[in-house]
This record gives structure tokens, C-alpha cells and sequence, in this order.
């Protein structure tokens, strides 16, 4: 069973844009360094949509191989049509992965018969697979409601856990847990991890965040289910500052910070997003001061 944090790892380029495969090593050995749960890739955060399949394709099978079992891979499928998904999904298959994170194509939007029956295609190729439903906010996803995911995922029974990112996360997180579907194992937050204490109260299993404080990530979800809650708290409360800007910068934030704390030289962003300057650059170079005065980061 899948639980814990899930880092959803970036995709390193070099300076000119193309696929940085020792970068993209150093990135997953220092997720599994820092304790994660799990690897996610590629998601949002992986610029996933700035991916050909043949990139995705290359990078699922490096990161197979650089983690050697070591933790559970989620592999992301989520394309434009059910052909490109169903590519991915096979390749992911053959690489020994049988968890998939997927979300529907944006097109549907909040039409719920294309997503039932989107997802049950998917099903029907993968029956021994299990599928984490995406759910993301517009204008990334459909951002569906509590009563449109119970809907879903009571159709499919290989959707066995719930990645929950529609603001606010918590109260639909409780409505889909209160319903409870036999079949589903959990749900996870995302967003970030800008509310996981929130969403652990409420019931979830972990978290999908971005990779650049995944020990801190990981510290606080180890507190939690060890009863430290004050503990939990404060390490959460250390995580604001760093994420408060993330919702801005997104992907150039994660490479900036996993560059400063000497993981990755690798700071090429494909996504169209705001560019970090020098105040914002000296802003998060105090906040990873900050973090790191207070000894939890590896």
C-alpha cells in the first residue's frame, strides 16, 4: 500500500533544453536520500505537459533503474488522448510499475460521463494495474467536486487512491473518506503540501509535493504519525515561507533550491512562469538560511 510522501520529481534539463540524465539522477537518489515514501513522475511539477512521450518514456526507464526498488514508483499517464496514455502506460508496465497517477484530459471539463468512461478505458487495458485519480484545479484540471469523484471512482475499481488538490482540499478529502468505497486505500493531498496537516487530520495518507524539501516533507508526516503533533506543527509552520512563494514560481523555485543546496546544477525550465529575480532570489536564499539553521535538512 502506497502512503507517505511522494515526492513528484522535477525533470531536469540542460542549459539548452534538453533532457539532463545525470542531473536527473542526482535528483532521485537525493529524494530517496532525504526518506521519501515514493517517487512520483512525471507530474505537474514534473512539467509533464512540456514532455514528448519519447522523453517520458527514456526518463520512466532511468528512474526504474536508479531507484532498483529501493521505493514505489508512480508513474504519471496523464496525456491529451487515451492512445498517448495507454503508450505510457504499457511502457510503465514493462518496467515493473503498476501504480499510474492519471488525470482526464482537460477538454472534458466538468462533463462527468467522458470522465467515468475515460477512466474505465484506461481499467479495461490495465485491469492488474491501480490508478491514482488526479485531481487537479482548473485550469490545469477539472477541479471536480467531493460527489463527481465519488461518482468516478464507485465506477472504477481499480482507482485505488485519490490525489486531492481542488482549494479547499480538506473538506472534499473528508466527503470522499466518509463515503467509504471498499476499494479505495487512501487518499493524498497535493498542492504542494501547503496543507497536509490539515488534510492528516482529516484522514489522507500522505502527500504529492515538489522534491526540493522532501526531508522536510518527510520529518513532518513522521512526526505526525508518531504522535508528535506539536512537533509536526512546528516543522510545517518552517515549510510556509518556502511554499508561499512556490505557488508563484512553481518548477524555477524547485531547481533554485535543489541548485543552492548542491543537489543540481539544472536550472532550465521549459513551462512558461515567472522568472525569479534578485530580490525573490535573495528572499529564498534567506529562507533556506533559515531552514537550515534549524538542522532539518540533510
Amino acid at each position: 500500500m502506497l502512503k507517505g510522501i511522494l515526492p513528484a520529481i522535477p525533470t531536469c534539463f540542460t542549459d539548452r533544453g534538453n533532457i539532463n540524465l545525470e542531473a536527473q539522477k542526482k535528483v532521485i537518489q537525493f529524494v530517496i536520500s532525504a526518506g521519501a515514501h515514493g517517487i512520483v513522475f512525471p507530474g505537474v511539477a514534473s512539467e509533464y505537459n512540456f514532455l514528448t512521450s519519447k522523453e517520458r518514456i527514456k526518463l520512466i526507464k532511468l528512474l526504474v533503474s536508479e531507484v532498483n526498488g529501493i521505493i514505489p514508483i508512480v508513474a504519471g499517464i496523464s496525456a491529451p488522448s487515451i492512445k498517448e496514455v495507454t503508450i505510457l502506460a504499457e511502457e510503465a508496465k514493462e518496467n515493473g510499475i503498476k501504480h499510474f497517477m492519471l488525470m482526464a484530459p482537460k477538454r472534458f471539463e466538468n462533463n462527468l460521463d467522458k470522465h467515468i468512461s475515460f477512466f474505465n478505458d484506461v481499467a479495461t487495458q490495465f485491469q492488474d494495474c491501480e490508478i491514482i485519480l488526479q485531481n487537479a484545479p482548473m485550469p490545469i484540471g477539472a477541479g471536480l467536486d467531493a460527489q463527481q469523484l465519488i461518482q468516478i471512482i464507485e465506477n472504477n475499481t481499480n482507482i485505488t487512491y485519490l490525489k486531492e488538490e481542488k482549494i479547499p482540499s480538506g473538506p472534499t478529502i473528508s466527503e470522499v473518506l466518509n463515503k467509504n468505497i471498499p476499494h479505495l486505500l487512501g487518499v493524498f493531498g497535493g498542492g504542494g503540501s501547503r496543507y497536509i496537516i490539515d488534510e492528516l487530520n482529516r484522514g489522507s495518507i500522505g502527500a504529492v509535493p515538489a522534491a526540493e524539501i522532501t526531508d522536510l516533507h518527510v520529518a513532518i508526516f513522521n512526526a505526525y504519525k508518531n504522535g508528535e503533533f506539536s512537533q509536526a506543527r512546528n516543522l510545517y509552520r518552517l515549510t510556509l515561507p518556502l511554499l508561499t512563494s512556490q505557488t508563484i514560481y512553481r518548477m524555477e523555485l524547485t531547481k533554485y533550491i535543489l541548485k543552492k543546496r548542491g543537489v543540481v546544477d539544472a536550472l532550465y525550465v521549459r513551462a512558461p512562469l515567472p522568472k525569479l529575480d534578485k530580490y525573490a532570489k535573495e528572499d529564498l536564499d534567506q529562507i533556506l538560511k533559515d531552514l537550515q539553521e534549524e538542522n532539518i535538512l540533510i
